[in-house]
């Protein structure tokens, strides 16, 4: 009887998942959490236990994206990842790395760029950007580092190629250790230009 019990629990979670993954993709929210209650109640399900873990439906959104994104997800993706590309080159003095759903490929047409760069004045940033006659909107984000502290870090967004950017500005010595994914809970994954050719190599 626990099998079974375990077996049930287990289904619907993964249809939940299915269906945040479905609400994220198609109305463009970007909180899972938000995602995960909406999918309950359009399941007339509680939310009490059977909620899956953020990791659970990122990859229901990977698999959602394949399924039915097919060419035209490729063809988003490489645009993205070109302008990602691109911005991180205009940003190279501040040794800048690709995260989030662009460099996991769970991107859609609602997502940012998102960068992360490196320097101890987040000022030289916006001077960089503005010297080079791109308007930008400075923002703050929260992310929580390995110690489990939230801290808040400076950031600049601005469109570029058609895409929006969002560079998130570290210390230099923030480039060692990356923040906590609130998806899976452990270090973002971060990449450099490299990285990010060798992804549009592979696409």
């Amino acid at each position: 009887m626990p099998i079974r019990r375990n077996n049930e629990s287990d289904r619907a979670r993964q249809v939940l998942a299915q269906e945040a993954a479905r609400i994220i993709v198609d109305h463009g929210i970007r909180d899972y959490r938000v995602a995960k209650q909406k999918a309950a109640e359009r399941l007339g399900v509680g939310t009490r236990g059977f909620l899956p873990g953020n990791a659970e439906v990122e990859s229901a959104v990977a698999e959602y994206l394949q399924l039915f994104g097919g060419e035209s997800h490729s063809d988003l993706l490489r645009l993205m990842r070109t302008a990602a590309l691109s911005a991180m080159e205009l940003l190279a003095e501040f040794s800048p790395r690709l995260v989030g759903p662009v460099l996991a490929g769970t991107a859609d047409e609602n997502s940012a760029v998102n960068l992360h760069l490196f320097t101890d004045s987040p000022e030289m940033v916006a001077m960089e950007i503005g010297d080079m006659g791109i308007a930008f909107r400075p923002y703050e984000r929260r992310l929580k580092s390995r110690r489990g502290q939230v801290e808040m870090y400076p950031g600049f967004e601005f469109s570029h190629r058609n895409e929006t950017i969002q560079a998130t500005v570290f210390p230099v010595d923030g480039i060692r250790q990356a923040p906590i994914s609130p998806i899976d809970g452990k270090p973002m994954r971060r990449v450099d230009s490299g990285g990010v050719q060798a992804l549009l190599r592979h696409i």
